[in-house]
C-alpha cells in the first residue's frame, strides 16, 4: 500500500512538473514574440539621426558628433559635425561607390568597387542586418528598454560583439556599444535625435 501511494505521489509530481514546464516555455515564447512585434526598426525603409560617438583605444578616447542618415535605395550618408578641424566632413556609401567630402577644403574623392563596402560598424542598418543573418542574436526585455546583442561577421577584432538597446515606449534607439573580442568596449554611441520611417 506503501509503494502504491508512493507511486501515486511521484506520478502526480511528474504531472504538475510538466505542465508547470509547459505554461513556462509557452509564456517565454510569447513573450519573445511580442518584443519582437514591438521593434520597429527591423523594417526600417530610411532614418536619420543625431549621435555622440566615442571610441576607445589603448591611450586615449575620442569623441565625434555625427549625422547619419539612410534611405533604402542603399544609399549611406555619416557626416561630421564635430569636432570641429574635421566638421563638414561626408563619408557616402551607394551600392558599391564610397565618395568622401571635404565641404571647407571643396574635395571629393570617389572609391569605385570599395571592398569594405558593407563593413559601416556605426551603422543602424548595419546592426540590423547583422542581428538578422546571426543565429546566436539575442534579445532580451529589461523594465523600459529592449536589448538586440549580435555578434559581427567582419574579421576586424576591435569590432566583434555589438549591444543595442531600444527604448520601449519610442521603440527608438537609446544606445550601440561594441566590443572588442575580449569584451573591451571600443566604441559607444548615444543616439539623441532619431526620425525613423518604416517600410
Amino acid at each position: 500500500m506503501k509503494n502504491k501511494n508512493i507511486i501515486i505521489a511521484i506520478f502526480i509530481t511528474a504531472i504538475i512538473l510538466g505542465i508547470f514546464i509547459i505554461t513556462l516555455t509557452k509564456n517565454m515564447k510569447n513573450g519573445n514574440a511580442n518584443i519582437s512585434q514591438e521593434i520597429d526598426i527591423f523594417n526600417i525603409s530610411s532614418y536619420e539621426a543625431t549621435i555622440d560617438m566615442t571610441v576607445y583605444s589603448n591611450k586615449n578616447e575620442n569623441r565625434y558628433k555625427i549625422k547619419q542618415t539612410y534611405k533604402n535605395n542603399g544609399t549611406n550618408t555619416q557626416e561630421i559635425l564635430e569636432p570641429s578641424n574635421i566638421s563638414g566632413i561626408r563619408i557616402i556609401q551607394e551600392n558599391n561607390k564610397l565618395t568622401l567630402e571635404n565641404s571647407n577644403l571643396k574635395l571629393t574623392e570617389v572609391i569605385e568597387n570599395y571592398k569594405y563596402i558593407t563593413n559601416n560598424c556605426i551603422d543602424l542598418i548595419s546592426f540590423i542586418n547583422e542581428y538578422k543573418a546571426n543565429e546566436t542574436s539575442n534579445m532580451k526585455e529589461c523594465d523600459d528598454t529592449i536589448i538586440l546583442e549580435t555578434t559581427s561577421h567582419t574579421e576586424n577584432p576591435y569590432i566583434k560583439y555589438k549591444i543595442l538597446t531600444i527604448d520601449k515606449k519610442t521603440k527608438k534607439p537609446l544606445q550601440m556599444e561594441i566590443k572588442s573580442d575580449n569584451q573591451k568596449t571600443t566604441i559607444y554611441i548615444l543616439y539623441n535625435e532619431v526620425k525613423i520611417n518604416n517600410a
